[in-house]
């Protein structure tokens, strides 16, 4: 039987989530989005963040982002928004929120906002508190968490709404759906994919979704080529070639550039954003690659070995710009 690749997930989740900010407090938290003035923007503190929590056990989580928004109040009050997505149970989570909020309370003198999207597969955790007491003194926190699994009853509307993160939840829970079944994963990331060339979305939020959609499901080699000509099928019957004709072929120029100038850690980056964590050997086969010119017609057996070996699927025909020669590692 065909395997699925170890399912992953990584900074994908961050960019949609800098790209969408509004829509995923409307979706996930429409009560605080709506004491939101989203008029006056709002602004990343990456910096802020990780002067905070720098030193703390983080544990595996999707993503975490801290943003200053102004509120509807009539003052205008700045607050910071400490969102963590949460990817495995945790045992310690609830402390590690409390721990966070305090910190950066501490460091910057105004009230925090944690909050919370769990996507576990443990039905019956859902950490929403922690504090303590002592000799009289209580010192708690109190934070909204948004459970996944908790839309699984709703995946069906989900791909009708027009929310982008409506949409990164379906993924998420036809993913867990087909964990063990290639083919039914493979249709509905197929569906998925479609459903998003629908929207209307402009370029760059596609991209982003797309990035998603596609760390989350993980296929098979065999599978995942047929998805890329699927793919070229939908981007041309809507004339939207952005996956295809833009995101690959800056991977394969990426590739290329990384090769000329010897930055093997630029092309890690690259290809593990695409393709997931890389392996110890595949990490010792691009740092002795070389690239040479090549075309669909001209792609040699060593060409489509090389990638293999590489555990990267072959470029879709009319895509390919370079090939790779693999050393041994």
């Amino acid at each position: 039987m065909t395997q699925i690749p170890a399912d992953d997930y990584d900074s994908p989740w961050k960019d949609v989530l800098e790209h969408a900010f509004p829509e995923f407090m409307a979706f996930y938290f429409p009560q605080a989005h709506a004491q939101i003035d989203w008029n006056q923007g709002h602004e990343f503190k990456p910096t802020e963040l990780r002067q905070v929590v720098r030193d703390a056990e983080l544990g595996k989580r999707f993503a975490d982002t801290l943003v200053q928004v102004t509120l509807q109040d009539g003052q205008r009050r700045w607050i910071y928004i400490h969102i963590e997505i949460q990817g495995q149970r945790d045992s310690d989570f609830a402390h590690r929120m409390f721990t966070y909020n305090y910190r950066l309370y501490d460091r910057f003198a105004t009230p925090i906002a944690s909050l919370a999207v769990l996507a576990d597969e443990s039905e019956g955790w859902k950490p929403d508190r922690y504090g303590f007491e002592v000799l009289g003194c209580r010192h708690s926190l109190e934070f909204p968490v948004v459970k996944l699994l908790e839309y699984a009853e709703r995946v069906d509307q989900l791909e009708s709404d027009h929310n982008p993160f409506a949409l990164v939840t379906a993924a998420h829970l036809r993913n867990r759906q087909t964990k063990h079944d290639p083919e039914a994963r493979y249709q509905a990331k197929r569906t998925l994919v479609r459903l998003l060339y629908r929207q209307g979305w402009e370029r760059q939020r596609i991209l982003d979704l797309f990035a998603v959609l596609d760390w989350m499901m993980r296929l098979p080699e065999g599978l995942e080529d047929k998805l890329w000509q699927d793919i070229e099928q939908i981007e041309g019957e809507r004339k939207m070639p952005y996956v295809t004709s833009v995101e690959r072929r800056a991977t394969e120029r990426g590739i290329q550039k990384g090769m000329q100038q010897g930055e093997e850690k630029v092309l890690e980056r690259l290809l593990a954003r695409r393709f997931g964590p890389l392996s110890q050997t595949t990490r010792q086969r691009l740092k002795n690659a070389t690239p040479t010119a090549c075309t669909p017609s001209t792609a040699s057996f060593s060409t489509t070995k090389a990638w293999s070996a590489a555990k990267l699927p072959l470029p879709a025909q009319g895509n390919a710009s370079c090939r790779l020669q693999f050393g041994q590692a």
